[in-house]
Formats: C-alpha cells, sequence, structure tokens
C-alpha cells in the first residue's frame, strides 16, 4: 500500500452572480507567481455498502483514473477541512488492505459501485518567490451519475484550494477573501460525493407549501444521557479500529480505553439500561479490552524498564542488559501486533460490533430511564464512589505484600470506574463532575503507579532468569527490581493522604446540590 498524504483544502462554489473560472490569484499575499496547468479528465468510480456505511461516516473510497495520481483513494476525516488519503496502486478491484481498514465499518457488506464522477479539471499553482507551491487553486466541471436506482445525473462546477505540503494552514485564510470577492462561497457539501448522492438522489422529497413549527424537543430523560454516553463511546471503538490498523501513535489505548468506558457505563447505570441485556456484552468489551491491552501494555512496560536502565550510573550498568530489554520489547511487539491484527479480523469482534449496533437500535431501558438525568446520574457516581471506599479500606489494612498489591489493583479499577462515572456525568451535573472526576483521577493515578510497578518486578524477574540461563549478570537487574520496590513503597505511604483529599465529604454533597 502507498503512503499516506494529508490533505488540507476548502471548497467553493459559485453564488447565483458567480463566475465558472477561478479568478486571477497572482495579486494574494505571499504568491510571486501562479502557474497553469494543462487540463485533466478525472475519471472516479465511488465505492461503498448498500447502506453508505461509508459515506455516513465521512469516508469516501474511490477508483479513479486521469491525473497524475491515478489508483485507490481512500479518505479519512481528520478534522473539518482535513483528510488523509490513503492510495493503493490502481486495479479492478477493491484493494485487500483499503477494504481491510474499513472493516470496522462494513463487516460483511459488501463494497460496491455507487457513483461515478467525471470531472474536468483546471489547475493553477500558486508559487512563491523560491518556486514552492504554496496551495494548489483548481476548477472542476463536475458530471455525477448515481450507478443504480435509475442512473440519475447532476452537473455543478466547484472550485477547490488545497494548501501546499509546507505551507502554513493560515494561508487558506489569506486566499479566501479574493475567491469570496470574485462571487465563490464556501461550499455546503463536505465533498464531491455527499453533493453527488444529494443531487441524484432517486426520491427527492417534495417541499412543504407552508412552514410548520418544529416540534419542541421534550426535557432529555437519564436514558437520554446514558445512551448518548454509549453511543459516543461505541463510535471511538469503530473509529480507534480504523486507527489502529494503520498503527496511529496512541491508538491502542485509546482504543482500549473506549471499550472500558463502555464496560464501566454498563455497570455504573445498571438502574437505566438492563443489565441482563448488557452484561454479556461487556463482557465481550472485556475479552477486546484484554487482547488491546497486550500491546499497549506492553509498550508501557518496556519504556518504564527503559527509563530505569538509564536512570542507573553507567558504572553499576553490568551485563548486556539494553540489549537484552531490546530484544524482549521486540519479541513482544511482534507477536502482540500480529495478534491484534487478527483479533480485528474475528468474527467475534465483528460480532461484538453488531451487538453495540444492535443495542442503540433498540436499547433495554428500565423504568428508570425516565427520570431526570441529574438525580438518577448522581445516584450512580455515587455508588461507584462507595464502592471504591471499601475496596481502599481493605486495601490499606491489608500487610504490605502480595495480598496488599493485589487489594490495591482492585481498588485501582474501582477508582477507574468511579472517574469514568463522573466524567460521563458531565453534561448532566456539569463542573461538580468535572472536578470530581479530576479528584478520582488522582486516586486512579497513583494507584495506577504502584500496579506499574509491580508488573515492572515481574518483569525484571523474568528477565533476570533469562539472563542468569545465558550466562549474564543479573546485578543490574536485581538494582532496579530494588528500586521499584522502594518506589511501590514510597507510593503506599502516599496514598491515605491523597484519599483524604480527594473523598472530602464537600465533594460529594456538591454531585447531590
Amino acid at each position: 500500500m502507498a503512503d499516506t498524504v494529508r490533505e488540507v483544502e476548502r471548497k467553493y462554489e459559485a453564488d447565483s452572480q458567480g463566475p465558472a473560472r477561478l479568478p486571477d490569484l497572482s495579486e494574494v499575499a505571499g504568491v510571486a507567481t501562479v502557474a497553469d496547468q494543462e487540463p485533466a479528465e478525472l475519471d472516479a468510480v465511488y465505492y461503498d455498502t448498500a447502506d453508505r456505511r461509508l459515506a455516513t461516516a465521512g469516508i469516501t473510497l474511490r477508483r479513479r483514473t486521469g491525473g497524475t495520481d491515478a489508483g485507490w483513494h481512500l479518505k479519512l476525516p481528520v478534522a473539518p477541512g482535513t483528510r488523509d488519503e490513503i492510495r493503493a496502486p490502481l486495479s479492478s478491484d477493491v484493494p485487500r488492505a483499503l477494504a481491510a481498514l474499513v472493516r470496522s465499518r462494513t463487516r460483511h457488506a459488501r463494497l460496491a459501485p455507487l457513483v461515478r464522477i467525471v470531472s474536468r479539471r483546471e489547475v493553477h499553482l500558486l508559487l512563491d518567490e523560491h518556486g514552492r507551491v504554496l496551495a494548489e487553486a483548481s476548477a472542476d466541471e463536475v458530471t455525477a451519475t448515481r450507478l443504480a436506482d435509475g442512473g440519475r445525473t447532476a452537473h455543478w462546477t466547484e472550485f477547490e484550494l488545497e494548501l501546499g505540503k509546507d505551507t502554513d494552514p493560515g494561508f487558506l485564510d489569506t486566499v479566501e477573501p479574493h475567491l469570496r470577492a470574485a462571487g465563490l462561497r464556501p461550499s455546503k457539501a463536505p465533498s464531491k460525493l455527499s453533493r453527488a448522492l444529494t443531487e441524484t438522489d432517486p426520491g427527492p422529497a417534495r417541499p412543504e407549501k407552508r412552514k410548520r413549527r418544529p416540534a419542541k424537543p421534550g426535557k432529555p430523560t437519564a436514558g437520554d444521557h446514558v445512551l448518548a454516553y454509549v453511543r459516543t463511546q461505541a463510535e471511538a471503538v469503530v473509529t480507534g479500529d480504523l486507527d489502529v490498523r494503520r498503527d496511529v501513535e496512541d491508538s491502542v489505548h485509546q482504543m482500549r480505553v473506549a471499550t472500558r468506558r463502555l464496560r464501566s457505563a454498563f455497570r455504573t447505570f445498571g438502574k437505566v439500561l438492563d443489565r441482563e441485556v448488557t452484561d454479556p456484552i461487556a463482557a465481550e468489551l472485556k475479552w477486546l479490552a484484554g487482547e488491546l491491552g497486550v500491546d499497549r501494555d506492553r509498550e508501557v512496560l518496556s519504556a518504564r524498564l527503559r527509563d530505569r536502565v538509564d536512570e542507573v550510573p553507567d558504572t553499576l550498568v553490568l551485563g548486556p542488559v539494553r540489549a537484552r530489554l531490546r530484544r524482549w520489547a521486540a519479541a513482544r511487539h511482534s507477536g502482540a501486533r500480529k495478534r491484534l491484527v487478527s483479533v480485528l479480523d474475528s468474527e467475534r469482534y465483528l460480532a461484538l460490533l453488531d451487538t453495540l449496533d444492535a443495542l442503540l437500535a433498540a436499547p433495554p431501558l428500565l423504568p428508570a430511564a425516565d427520570g431526570a438525568p441529574r438525580k438518577t446520574v448522581a445516584k450512580a457516581v455515587l455508588r461507584d464512589y462507595r464502592r471504591l471506599a471499601r475496596r481502599l479500606d481493605r486495601a490499606l489494612a491489608t500487610e504490605a505484600g502480595p495480598g496488599r498489591d493485589t487489594a490495591l489493583h482492585e481498588a485501582r479499577k474501582a477508582a477507574k470506574r468511579v472517574r469514568y462515572a463522573a466524567e460521563a456525568a458531565k453534561p448532566a451535573l456539569g463542573k461538580p463532575a468535572k472536578r470530581f472526576a479530576r479528584r478520582m483521577k488522582s486516586v486512579q493515578s497513583l494507584l495506577g503507579e504502584h500496579q506499574d510497578s509491580v508488573m515492572a518486578r515481574e518483569a525484571l524477574r523474568a528477565l533476570a532468569i533469562q539472563a542468569h540461563a545465558a550466562g549474564e549478570s543479573t546485578y543490574t537487574l536485581g538494582l532496579l527490581h530494588g528500586r521499584e520496590e522502594a518506589l511501590a513503597a514510597a507510593y503506599e505511604r502516599e496514598l491515605p493522604e491523597v484519599w483524604r483529599k480527594a473523598s472530602a465529604k464537600r465533594h460529594r454533597a456538591a454531585l447531590r446540590a
């Protein structure tokens, strides 16, 4: 698969009195020369599922001939006006690599030709005094034909300003007044495909003879609040899938967090969503989080051990410690990465995504879902808080050692659940929930540091066993193990004061106010 190209662009259309051609842009500040290119004819066929799952997500997949970049193009939204374009060589069928990237959207649905768009393009390069391309301004005479549903056709002229590779995004703002002065305005459609689907719709709705007042929306309920949160996290899982497949930095962590937030929400809001329905889904989310954790935990642990070795004076680094650590990390990464991709391609995972869709389409709401969100949500957050308090009391009363390590780990998971619950409550409870979430995060973070130390000691012991078997010195690994023990003890001494500050009664009272 070819590389990824980041596109930053703005699309324009002519108003009723506007031109059919681009205006002269030679007077734009910073532009030394406008270089006209030979006109090109671009012929693109856009693919999607029958129910337009890609288009709904703002994703386009096309096979295009003509121009300088003929081939398959998968365009993914990054931000308004910004997309990543992933390219693959021209072929007759959808490339497997591109189809795999959007599998969390398409599932088992077939990708088929949807619309054909032919554009006659005129391009003008805006160059600075050094001949560097600041931007590419183009005018497209577009003909779009729907490839089913009667084959309706639409025609329009579209104007586009695409930023050069190393140009400051502010340059788009510099050019825009010149385009507006010439009778162009920002396009209402985010893409050619979007406009083509609208203008070739086989069944346009008839305009109403008279305006009607829109129905007044009812007051939001607890069910509305919870479902909005669940919907957001489910979308984050699907979006995260695509980023994980592309190996985007931190994507595994973000996708794992979304699965955990979903699972936590099902438990926290068990009075709103029937747990007889959500518990089996939560079990599958736990499985998915575990699979995602193989890669994520490896990244965190490897980074921690590298940092700890770097803190040791060179005179105390005995044996090939860094080399052994690199081999250990590389082996874990290779296996984890391969397994993770196979998980995302598995029937079990795709079935989980389908189940989440079904849950949102027909949510199993309980009577409490009809209540006001503020009271219901506050009660849910405080229930989780009481659970955390019990676990921390048990952990702090446990004698130091493996038993306390386990108890503190259980308290960490409870703290994370309270934090997630408070974050989910922010739309209903406002600033008190935001502040409560921040305080619970301080507790979770300290407990997380403690658990990371526990995992580091386990890894160091395993590395020491390997080093000893190979005849290498284990002195440095033992030294690191002792330092991690000391860190864990320091975290345990710090915990009571952190918890006292975070659990003050007034913070809980603010949630009820």
